[in-house]
Order: C-alpha cells, then sequence, then structure tokens
C-alpha cells in the first residue's frame, strides 16, 4: 500500500498560484485579442507556472499535491499537442484547414477551461486528482 503524505502549508499555496497564472492566462485570452489557446500556451503566466511545475515536482513526490502537479503539467503539454496538430492540419491541406481548425482549437480552449476549474476546485477541496 502506498503512503501518501500531507505536503507543506507552502506547496498548497505554491499549487494555487500556479493554478491561477493559468487562470491569468485564460483570462488574457478571454478578455484580450489573443485567443484562450494562445493566451494558455504562450504568455508569461502559463509559462511560468510549467516552470514552477517543474522546478519544484520533486518537492511534491508522495503528496497528493503530485496528482494535481501531473495534471497541471499534462494540460499544458496536451493541450500544445492538439495545437500542432491543428498546425500540421493546416499545412497537410496546403492552407485550406485554416477554415476548419477553429473548431477543435475551441474546444481545447474549452478543455483548458475545464482542466484549470476542476483542477482549482479540487485542490480547494485539498483532493488528489484522478480520485
Amino acid at each position: 500500500m502506498t503512503t501518501i503524505v500531507e505536503p507543506r502549508p507552502s506547496l498548497a499555496r505554491l499549487t494555487h498560484v500556479i493554478y491561477a497564472l493559468h487562470a491569468v492566462s485564460l483570462l488574457i485570452g478571454i478578455v484580450t485579442a489573443a485567443t484562450i489557446v494562445g493566451a494558455f500556451l504562450f504568455s508569461w503566466p502559463s509559462i511560468i507556472a510549467v516552470i514552477l511545475n517543474y522546478a519544484k515536482r520533486s518537492e511534491v513526490r508522495g503528496t497528493w499535491l503530485e496528482s494535481h502537479f501531473r495534471w497541471q503539467i499534462r494540460t499544458f503539454w496536451y493541450g500544445l499537442l492538439w495545437v500542432a496538430l491543428c498546425g500540421l492540419f493546416i499545412v497537410l491541406t496546403l492552407g485550406l484547414g485554416i477554415f476548419f481548425v477553429w473548431i477543435p482549437l475551441g474546444v481545447v480552449g474549452l478543455w483548458f477551461i475545464y482542466r484549470i476549474v476542476r483542477g482549482w476546485l479540487a485542490l480547494k477541496d485539498r483532493r488528489p486528482m484522478y480520485v
């Protein structure tokens, strides 16, 4: 049986800060000319959040916060993968795909919002992800 240790309170606060940085990126995408997807993947708040995830990942190992770090990191990288696939689709269709990729990109934007909200609510309730 795996033992889950209680994380330091400072690490829980850091995890809230990381969700907040991602949320700021989403808000930048919603209220500015940037897109949600573009702001989430390429704005400084999200990039700083992912760097913090990697820098502090070893400190949360073995705690319930580890699942939140995994959730946040995967949200970023899987989103980047979907955007890259949309870009590849545009290239392979010689630019004609530009008329269709707004649909999957819109879904990715909604997926980003879902992942950040769901993760942050679970963190607020002190629950790990994937439960």
